[in-house]
């Protein structure tokens, strides 16, 4: 049943803007450390312009970078069913909404934020008749839509959410999508449109997720870890700038009469490599502030953000001198732990963005598969040699035909495969001929 008018109202100015902008408020502050304006460095109030410079550029986007290398592990290429059944159909709201490039976007939201959101709405394909019916798919940010749900943890979709829409408020619920305006004397309800998906089309996808609906990002719990790498950056930098070299001393010269002869002077022990003077006067020299120990606390801080995200140390350091192949393959080990926990998730997600994208359409038996998962793309650092070893011996150890392993080819996705395995089937070899020929001719296969 489509909702009274002051009902939404009443809904959207009581409960819906209230959350939103209270949950906006906090995610504003995971975005301004995901995307490189982190809290500042305290400095004194006698702080002058270079400290401030000094800090600006002593800030690093750690915490980008820890999302960036997860979410760079994160590319569906294609779904599959474990009864077998073909699910051609199934993708095709994938490729019409040109999802193989915008899923990224929703797995750095998800990851940098703890959650993120697809919505389903019906749209009208491009058909000759202009009439056919087509499910549209769009990634939606935590940051411009709120959505309640009964139980977070278990239900599948939300009661009704609200995003806004330039000075608009849009509130979708199971039945229609409702448009509200912003006025000085408040909310104002503008017009509705029903949608018929029959629930609230919006989809959740969970970095993590406990059994109490928390969400915990890539970005908050480390926020603390980040502020100490940046302030040691700040503290190496700071003694890089007024005492990475030696200060020579004179004592015993007599005062300056004038300021120019002090500024004299000044240059004398600047310029000159021989100092001389009179009877009592003593030189010497002030030792440098060594950075060894900033620097090895910025290392060492860098490993624990390392060690805590699950990130290779050598992805936020750089650093990969003679590493074996096998001494690799164990630093990438946790991350790729991490990755593979996310693909479950995110699977499930867009997995349950293609069933409702089905439902949209009409198609029941898509809708209503269940059996339907994931595939990503690997990218395992393998050398092709190594994988055609490797899948070789699948095939023939394990009697795995060939054509079923093409897809596991690094760089070949699911589509060329099964190109190769149409152009095969339409090409047949010459001893495939034969052995069709004498099955024909009823002779021995």
């Amino acid at each position: 049943m489509v909702m009274a008018p002051a009902s939404v109202v009443e809904l959207a100015q009581n409960t819906l803007i209230p959350g939103a902008q209270l949950e906006w408020q906090r995610l504003k502050t995971l975005d301004d450390w995901l995307r490189w304006s982190p809290e500042k460095v305290s400095l004194p109030n006698q702080a002058n312009a270079e400290h401030k410079e000094l800090r600006d550029i002593s800030e690093t986007p750690w915490l980008s970078l820890v999302v960036t290398t997860v979410a760079q592990q994160l590319v569906a290429e294609s779904a599959r069913s474990t009864t077998g059944r073909n699910l051609d159909t199934f993708w095709t709201p994938w490729q019409n909404n040109r999802m193989p490039s915008r899923q990224r976007a929703i797995h750095r939201a998800a990851l940098g934020y703890g959650y993120a959101y697809s919505t389903v709405m019906p749209g009208i394909l491009d058909a000759d008749d202009g009439t056919q019916q087509a499910a549209v798919i769009r990634g939606r940010s935590p940051r411009d839509m709120y959505a309640v749900y009964q139980d977070p943890v278990e239900d599948e979709y939300p009661m009704y959410y609200i995003r806004k829409r330039g000075s608009h408020w849009v509130v979708v619920d199971e039945e229609a999508v409702y448009t509200l305006g912003q006025e000085n004397t408040g909310l104002t309800f503008i017009d509705y449109q029903v949608h018929g998906v029959g629930v609230a089309p919006a989809i959740r996808y969970s970095n993590q997720i406990d059994l109490e609906g928390r969400t915990p990002g890539e970005v908050e719990p480390f926020i603390n870890l980040a502020k100490r790498i940046n302030k040691d950056s700040f503290d190496r930098m700071t003694a890089q700038h007024y005492n990475s070299w030696k200060v020579r001393t004179a004592t015993g010269l007599e005062d300056p009469k004038t300021p120019e002869e002090a500024a004299q002077r000044k240059l004398i022990l600047r310029q000159n490599d021989i100092l001389t003077g009179g009877t009592g006067v003593e030189f010497g020299t002030l030792d440098e502030t060594k950075p060894d120990g900033l620097i090895a606390s910025e290392e060492r801080d860098i490993a624990t953000l390392a060690a805590v995200s699950q990130t290779p140390t050598h992805s936020l350091t750089g650093d990969m001198i003679n590493l074996s192949a096998d001494a690799i393959t164990e630093a990438r080990a946790m991350l790729d732990m991490k990755a593979g926990e996310r693909k479950v998730g995110f699977g499930d997600s867009h997995a349950q963005t293609l069933r409702l994208a089905a439902h949209v359409e009409g198609r029941a038996e898509d809708a209503a598969d269940f059996t339907v998962v994931i595939d990503w793309t690997d990218f395992q650092s393998r050398s092709m040699a190594q994988a055609a070893d490797a899948l070789g011996k699948l095939a023939t150890q394990l009697g795995i035909p060939p054509e079923k392993l093409w897809d596991r080819i690094p760089g070949v996705t699911p589509d060329v495969a099964a190109s190769w395995e149409r152009y095969k089937r339409e090409n047949p070899s010459a001893e495939a001929q034969i052995a069709e020929a004498l099955r024909g001719q009823g002779g021995p296969a």
